[in-house]
């Protein structure tokens, strides 16, 4: 359906409830709490009429900054949302409110790494003959046994939660605060998958197709289309075409390069052996190399934070963190500003000034990209 940009409107954060959710009080994991929020507030303004469908929401980084949590917790919760079809997104527009009288899932979700741990776990439940009033594993050491993340076994836990298939003892960091309720049901969508959780996924999928699409249309040494134009000609979102030119680059399909240079096709699609374009030797060898020295640096204060540092805490000064990591005060605190602005840490004033760390980063919500480094004679 086309959506008539004429009347749209974009909610201003103002009109979200002032009353944020209490994390302190629940055994749900922020993400699964922000998202009955946000829903909650979506069928109640819909209803009343002070939204309504094309409606687009508040960026994510002001939604962040409303809950007080990380812009990647706020997009956990708002994917959930996409996924049961209360919200869709559109490329250059934003995330839109859909029709709630009858909410549609989009088809792709169907192969997202959520729904293929979903399917995994239910085959893991059945094939190991729990019963019902039995302890399930952790969803930490779920994601150990059937290869995904930790975050993924958590999304997958809240739908099997939601869908009554599993319920909580109400322990936080327990090893039995899973236990089954009912016997899951494998559709016969499910029956197809395996229950290697690494069979194709989406990402696995539209980066299969990219590879197509160049060998149809690009030469080697051609500059390849925007993310924003890739995921408009293959009806996905940007996240994913940045996942799937990640990988690309990773295995030397593609060069990332800097500014109006773009990205470029570094080699056939098709062919086994890699043979490196010229212009690959401006680029530097070490993996660590090709970050900015300020990303290096928000990569080992990110680390130092799990390892040492819980939310409510404050960090050390610029002046300590730039002689811990030698490097200068500023590229310390172009690090911290990037950390302020993903919602982790917040900077105090006056008398209890300082850094304080709002919410420990995520280990999926890592950066999709890292800048290459060009030798500046080029």
């Amino acid at each position: 359906m086309t959506v008539d940009l004429k009347s749209q409107r974009k909610i201003d954060i103002k009109e979200l409830p002032l009353d944020i959710p209490d994390y302190e009080s629940s055994f749900d994991s922020k993400d699964s709490i922000i998202k009955k929020w946000i829903l909650n507030w979506i069928l109640s303004a819909v209803k009343n009429k002070s939204i309504k469908e094309n409606d687009i929401l508040p960026s994510k980084e002001e939604i962040s900054n409303h809950l007080g949590v990380s812009i990647g917790t706020v997009q956990n919760a708002i994917r959930y949302i996409e996924d049961e079809g209360y919200l869709k997104s559109k490329q250059r527009l934003g995330t839109m409110i859909s029709d709630v009288t009858n909410p549609q899932s989009n088809i792709y979700k169907l192969t997202s790494k959520r729904e293929k741990a979903i399917s995994a776990i239910k085959h893991y439940i059945i094939e190991n003959s729990i019963k019902i009033g039995k302890k399930i594993p952790s969803a930490r050491k779920m994601s150990e046994e059937i290869g995904i993340s930790q975050n993924t076994a958590r999304l997958a836990y809240e739908f099997l939660l939601k869908e009554g298939i599993i319920e909580t003892m109400q322990k936080r960091g327990s090893d039995s605060n899973w236990i089954l309720k009912s016997n899951p049901n494998i559709t016969d969508f499910e029956k197809n998958y395996s229950t290697n959780i690494k069979s194709e996924t989406l990402v696995d999928k539209i980066t299969n197709q990219l590879k197509s699409y160049f060998i149809e249309n690009y030469e080697v040494g051609d500059k390849i289309p925007s993310h924003e134009k890739l995921a408009a000609e293959l009806n996905v979102s940007v996240k994913t075409i940045h996942d799937c030119i990640k990988i690309l680059t990773e295995e030397g399909i593609l060069i990332t390069r800097r500014g109006r240079y773009g990205t470029i096709l570094s080699k056939n699609c098709s062919d086994n052996v890699f043979e490196p374009l010229k212009e690959n030797s401006i680029f530097a060898k070490a993996a660590e190399a090709v970050s900015y020295s300020y990303q290096r640096t928000q990569n080992k204060i990110v680390s130092m934070i799990k390892s040492n540092y819980k939310a409510g805490d404050k960090l050390p000064s610029m002046q300590t963190l730039a002689k811990e990591f030698d490097v200068s005060t500023n590229t310390v605190r172009k690090s911290l500003n990037n950390l302020a602005k993903e919602g982790y840490i917040t900077f105090g004033r006056g008398r209890f000034g300082g850094t304080y760390l709002i919410d420990i980063p995520n280990e999926d919500e890592k950066q999709s990209f890292q800048w290459i480094s060009i030798n500046p004679k080029y």
